[in-house]
């Protein structure tokens, strides 16, 4: 204890001052919304993005495939976006009405994740093709091979973005993280209507409130900190960023994609909510319910429920996504005491209906 004690003193006025910045962002945000994301970058081209879903309750998520060539619609509303889509992918659906994130073909991966400081739409925006956040993830996904192509189609801002409310009223306040098979990564925020674009370069995580540009700060007060000697430990939103982000850069670099899921899902564990935290004079206190994993060089996405026995994956090269396949479906309920390759375990299912 001592020997901690006399590695810290002198950094003592960056960490006091991180802990006061990190503190005031957050203090006025209510801990309900939580998630964590974080790219891990192995050898020989490998990416893993993890990602936990932290909510006050459990969220019921089932895993559905999509193949090729099927006509969608943004929304049931007169003149929304419309597409075929051009890759398969796997897709982590809430409720079985809302697309929380997935992965396609093509090794791009996208996560959503609650940021309450969202304004999606403005007086400008009101008029454009509506389209709805239930499928704004399948659509980016569909049709986008690269982080650069969703980002070329996200700064054309040609839709009009909005969602139904869900869990008792709560709003779908969101921000999401876009990586693909090289690890491009870039991070989506609507600000009062406007579509920001953020690259975080060396920043290897992501959590949620504050928006970009302050959170960025934070970690960089931290980062002169140093958290060999020192990393914030509670599970607020900048906290929880801080120590993903660390420990993302100071693990071994694998060409394994078992051991390369199987550190990600380490770094996540460190950064996660335990499971039913509970604060006293804090209702509203998430903790994480389920973990995914998206291998972009293998194609490989992992879903892993707190309360499982195991992991699971879906091999998107095993799974049939030519045009005319049909849509395969795993019921998560159904498999909580399973592990290992659940393609095996996909069936034949209509598709799900969006909460538009």
């Amino acid at each position: 204890m001592m020997n901690m004690f006399r590695m810290m003193t002198g950094n003592i006025k960056p960490v006091l001052a991180a802990v006061a910045v990190a503190a005031g962002l957050a203090a006025a945000v209510p801990q309900a919304g939580a998630c964590t994301r974080v790219v891990y970058q192995g050898e020989d081209s490998l990416f893993v993005v993890g990602r936990s879903l932290d909510w006050k309750t459990p969220i019921p998520t089932n895993l559905y495939v999509y193949p090729r060539g099927i006509e969608k619609a943004g929304d049931v509303r007169e003149g929304a976006k419309r597409w075929v889509s051009r890759y398969g992918a796997v897709y982590a659906v809430s409720y079985d009405g809302g697309v929380t994130e997935g992965m396609n073909e093509a090794g791009l991966v996208i996560n959503g994740l609650f940021c309450k400081g969202t304004v999606y739409g403005n007086a400008q925006t009101a008029g454009r093709p509506p389209m709805s956040l239930a499928v704004f993830v399948a659509w980016l996904l569909d049709t986008h091979a690269t982080t650069e192509e969703c980002v070329a189609t996200l700064r054309s801002h040609d839709f009009d973005i909005s969602g139904a409310t869900f869990d008792g009223g709560t709003v779908s306040a969101l921000h999401w993280g876009i990586t693909d098979a090289s690890g491009r990564t870039a991070i989506l925020e609507f600000d009062h209507g406007e579509v920001r674009i953020h690259y975080p370069g060396d920043i290897l995580a992501m959590t949620n409130d504050p928006q970009w540009g302050e959170m960025k700060a934070v970690l960089e007060y931290w980062d002169k900190v140093g958290g060999a000697n020192f990393l914030p430990g509670a599970v607020r939103s900048p906290d929880r960023c801080a120590r993903a982000n660390f420990f993302a850069h100071n693990v071994e670099r694998t060409a394994d994609g078992r051991t390369a899921v199987a550190i990600t899902r380490s770094v996540l564990a460190c950064s996660s909510v335990p499971y039913r935290y509970t604060l006293s004079g804090e209702p509203n206190l998430s903790s994480t319910q389920w973990r995914s994993f998206a291998d972009t060089k293998n194609r490989r996405y992992y879903f892993d429920i707190v309360t499982g026995d195991g992991m699971y994956f879906v091999d998107l090269k095993r799974c049939d996504l030519r045009p005319g396949s049909p849509v395969l479906k795993l019921d998560t309920s159904r498999h909580a005491h399973d592990c290992g390759d659940a393609t095996r375990w996909l069936e034949v299912s209509a598709p799900f209906t969006p909460m538009y």
